[in-house]
Order: C-alpha cells, then sequence, then structure tokens
C-alpha cells in the first residue's frame, strides 16, 4: 500500500480517537458549579457570585484537568440556561495568542451587552499565559474599557506568567490537583455507566499516572476500555506505558547494592518494553526513592541526584547515557551508606 494512504489513514484514526475521547470527556462534565468535586471551597465562592449575577474579573490558575475550564463553563449554564453558547466567547490563547485577537474577536465580543437579564457576557480565555506580552498589555486595556457589559475568565497554569496589571483586576481562585478519592469516586461512576469492571488496582495506577488530573484519567479509562470491558492493572500498563513501581523498585535497589551492570540492563528492558522516555524514568524514580527505608541525608543525596539528571535531559543530553550516569551515581552512594 502507497505509505502516502498509510499516513492518510493514521491521521484519519488519531483524529477519529480524539474526537472520541473529547466527547466522552464532554458527557460526563458536570453543568452546575454543585457537581464539582474536589474543589468545594472554591466552589462556593463561585455559587456566590452566580446567586447575586455579579462577579469580578476571575483568574483561574493551578495544573491541568483539575476543573478550570468546566468551572467557567458551569458558571455560564448557571447564570445564562439554555442561551449560555450566545453569552459566552471561548477562546483557546495558546493557539490564537495575538494582539490581533485580543483586539479582533475579544474587542468585538466584549462591546456587545447580553440579552439576558444577566448584564454582561463572559470571555474565557484558557491557557491565557500563552498569551505574548503585548497581547496582555492590550488586553488589560479591554478589561477596564468594557467592565460594564463583560467579565473575563481567565485560566491558566502559571500565574506567574500573567502581567500584575491583569492579577490585580482578577479575583484569583487557585485550584489544587484532585484528591485520590474524588478521581476514585468519579471512575467507578464512569465505570457504573458504560458497564466496565474496574479493579482496585486500576484506579491506583491510573490515579499515579494522571497525577491527580481528572481529564487524563477519564482519557487513559476511555482508552482502556475501547480495548477490554475488565480494566485491570495490566490494561492500564499498555495504555499508559508506564513501568510498573516494582520494576523501578528493583533498578533503584539493584544501583544502591553496587550492581551497576544488572541496573543498568534491567532499566533498559523496562524502558523498551514500555515505550519510556528518560523524563518519564526519572519521575518514577524519584517517587521510588522517597519509599525507600534509608536515611532522610541519603534520600536527600538521591533526590539532588535525580535533580541533576533530568536538568541535562530537559537541556538535551542522551537519556541513556544521562540514565546511565544516575545508575553510578546511585552505586556511589549505596556504597557509603
Amino acid at each position: 500500500m502507497n505509505i502516502r494512504i498509510l499516513k492518510s489513514l493514521h491521521i484519519k484514526f488519531q483524529n477519529l480517537r480524539c474526537l472520541m475521547i473529547e466527547v466522552w470527556t464532554e458527557k460526563y462534565r458536570p453543568r452546575v458549579l454543585a457537581e464539582i468535586k474536589g474543589q468545594d471551597d472554591i466552589m462556593s465562592r463561585l455559587q456566590a457570585f452566580v446567586t447575586t449575577k455579579n462577579f469580578p474579573h476571575l483568574l483561574f490558575t493551578g495544573p491541568a484537568g483539575i476543573g478550570k475550564t468546566t468551572a467557567a463553563l458551569a458558571m455560564a449554564h448557571e447564570l445564562y440556561g439554555d442561551t449560555w453558547r450566545d453569552n459566552i466567547l471561548e477562546l483557546n490563547a495558546s493557539d490564537a495568542r495575538g494582539i490581533d485577537v485580543i483586539r479582533g474577536a475579544v474587542k468585538d465580543f466584549a462591546r456587545t451587552r447580553a440579552m439576558e437579564d444577566v448584564p454582561f457576557k463572559v470571555i474565557y480565555l484558557d491557557e491565557s499565559d500563552a498569551l505574548t506580552k503585548e497581547a496582555q498589555d492590550a488586553l488589560r486595556r479591554i478589561m477596564e474599557d468594557y467592565v460594564q457589559t463583560t467579565r473575563f475568565i481567565l485560566s491558566c497554569n502559571y500565574s506567574s506568567k500573567i502581567i500584575t496589571p491583569i492579577q490585580s483586576r482578577c479575583a484569583i481562585f487557585r485550584f489544587k490537583p484532585l484528591p485520590k478519592a474524588t478521581v476514585e469516586g468519579i471512575l467507578m461512576k464512569i465505570a457504573e455507566v458504560e458497564q466496565l469492571e474496574l479493579t482496585k488496582g486500576a484506579i491506583e495506577l491510573i490515579y499515579e499516572a494522571s497525577e491527580g488530573d481528572m481529564r487524563k484519567a477519564e482519557n487513559l479509562l476511555q482508552a482502556c476500555s475501547s480495548m477490554t470491558k475488565k480494566v485491570d492493572e495490566k490494561a492500564v500498563s499498555a495504555v499508559v506505558s508506564f513501568a510498573e513501581p516494582k520494576e523501578i523498585e528493583a533498578v533503584v535497589k539493584l544501583a544502591l547494592d553496587g550492581k551497576f551492570l544488572d541496573a543498568k540492563k534491567r532499566l533498559t528492558d523496562a524502558m523498551i518494553a514500555h515505550g519510556l522516555s528518560g523524563i518519564d524514568v526519572i519521575k518514577q524514580i524519584q517517587k521510588e526513592v522517597w519509599n525507600l527505608k534509608f536515611d532522610e541525608k541519603i534520600k536527600i543525596e538521591l533526590i539532588r541526584i535525580c535533580g541533576e539528571i533530568e536538568f541535562r535531559m530537559v537541556e538535551g543530553a542522551n537519556e541513556f547515557i544521562q540514565l546511565s550516569a544516575l545508575l553510578a551515581e546511585f552505586a556511589v552512594v549505596g556504597s557509603k551508606k
């Protein structure tokens, strides 16, 4: 078969899979603030704003997949009802982050009044920390000039990348990663509705891989369910390309015992078997270090080594050479303990 046709089919399959995941996520997205889990303090404050139908510009900050976009859309649902789509402009600033977008689409939407009993419309800028400095400067003037007709909700992963004048114009809400109990409850609810058999071990592995990111957890469950109705640890491991903690623990212990070549071979085998990158391995090794029954000073030294090796890989160093260097460092520390 022609290689161009194969590439075309691959792209279509990837787009279809992304669409399936998007539909899956949208299906379980809460429509009111009270349904959002894991951010109770923030939701109670936002609910007060919705009840009074008045609030300042808002800045949502925190890691990905923890409810920032869902909270903004839930507010729109409660404020405008069935006509919510006509009264909210949702833009992803990482795709459209130039000054032309701010002066064009954002300004045009901001200068028109809402048709409902709520006296303003909402502009939601997702990933606003990707906006250029010039775009943020233009945005702060628009936020000030059209405050009578428009409220802005900005969402970002790093509030430090938002210029101070914009931060001072907003009420800041800091979202935190979802706790394990919340993620487990949502996954169990999805499994019940979708008639999936979800094991305890699978939930543990999904949470460990997602790190409190509910969107990632749902996507992992969606990918697993496409292969089998019984989602267990084996199914999750196949999807996430995630080495089991026991494998990484064995590698760390071999290195600390001075068995450098055995540790290197076992780590290389795990990386090839699971398709892991060097950064993925460093993150897992760092987690396993904290579980070691060693003196705190030794753990601190091992974490320092992980940080140094991770920095080298981010700067472009060869990951296999750097991981070998990490195991060598671990062996040196192990010989002193």
